[in-house]
């Protein structure tokens, strides 16, 4: 079961094969073998919704909806949207903002805590910086870097339940809630259709892929893990899913080209550039899109072996690793699912 979070009323495309051939619907059990889907972009990402379930089209118009209302509110550079509010105010007064953005708050919080501040969503001056993204994104200069650095810490941050307000403590402290957004989005489409009897649905909010059970022939979904060397939407294999959220940070996403350098978008809160090691991406495998999306993002931090050290530990979550010299690894739980089928990857046991 999935945690409750609340509806105002009434969370690199990866390749999902769905073994369908021909549009009719299963009457046994009223599952459709070619679904209601629906596409369209929201967050600045194309995002793409399947329903399996007989009946349940009007679901779909309804979840792109919400999604539409939580961008609004949670986009750090959406003047007077609930975040910007929220920095508007940093060092000023608390600010009191919906269920949805105190429960991002509070998730991005504890995330930051997992990795003393590894993944940190009071980021924000760091990524305003670099924009990259946009289409003024740049590098910045040495200066401005250190002079942003020491506002980064969630520690800072406050919130109160009773009153519910979130309130950054130093003036020009931002808060970016894009590490997670896209995920708790996932996971609350999919709350919602669970709540509605939908049972057999695909999620996919710009690389953020939630599998709602099985396919109509009781076969697990085969989701396609993004080529991090690649553009969105190719993949170096799969791994079969079902009821799971898969989520892939990379370099592939968004880059900065400049002065002969690429710059990828998955900045150190440490030393304001971003992270560089071995890894090219990481896929996590959770029940919970928005855990997927913190920690890919942690892991790839972390680099390779500790990145896997880390998920490994982890009950019901595994990961797969891909190198910049094109090397798989999988955690112990992925094994058995995942199939490479790129060949010019090697997946190294």
């Amino acid at each position: 079961m999935r945690k409750k979070s609340h509806w105002s009323w009434l969370v690199g495309t990866l390749i999902i094969a769905t073994g369908c051939s021909e549009s009719t619907a299963n009457e046994a059990d009223g599952q459709l073998g070619e679904p209601y889907q629906k596409s369209q972009i929201v967050m600045g990402t194309n995002v793409s919704v399947q329903i399996f379930d007989e009946g349940k089209e009007e679901f779909l118009d309804i979840a792109f909806e919400q999604m539409e209302e939580y961008s609004d509110i949670t986009a750090m550079n959406e003047k007077n949207s609930e975040v910007d509010l929220i920095n508007q105010n940093a060092g000023k007064k608390p600010v009191e903002v919906s269920d949805e953005v105190f429960t991002l708050v509070e998730e991005g919080i504890k995330h930051a805590e997992t990795t003393e501040g590894l993944f940190d969503i009071s980021i924000g001056p760091l990524t305003s910086l670099w924009n990259i993204g946009f289409e003024d994104a740049r590098k910045p200069e040495q200066s401005e870097i250190d002079d942003v650095l020491p506002l980064i810490d969630h520690t800072k941050i406050q919130t109160d339940n009773e009153e519910q307000t979130v309130y950054l403590e130093e003036e020009g402290m931002m808060l970016d809630l894009g590490g997670i957004a896209k995920g708790y989005f996932a996971d609350l489409v999919a709350e919602l259709f669970e709540e509605n009897g939908v049972e057999k649905a695909i999620i996919d909010l710009g690389g953020n892929i939630v599998v709602m059970g099985d396919k109509y022939d009781g076969e697990a979904w085969s989701v396609g893990i993004q080529d991090p060397l690649a553009i969105r939407g190719q993949s170096i294999g799969t791994i079969d899913v079902k009821d799971k959220s898969v989520v892939t940070s990379g370099i592939y996403e968004r880059v900065l080209e400049e002065d002969g350098e690429n710059y990828h978008h998955l900045l150190s809160p440490t030393d304001g550039y971003p992270f560089m090691n071995e890894l090219a991406g990481v896929t996590v495998i959770s029940d919970e899109s928005i855990d997927g999306d913190a920690l890919s993002t942690m892991a790839f931090a972390q680099g390779l072996y500790d990145g896997l050290e880390f998920i490994e530990e982890m009950n019901e979550i595994d990961g797969i690793f891909v190198t910049r010299d094109k090397e798989v690894y999988t955690t112990s739980g992925a094994v058995d699912d995942f199939q490479l089928r790129h060949k010019d990857y090697e997946l190294i046991d």
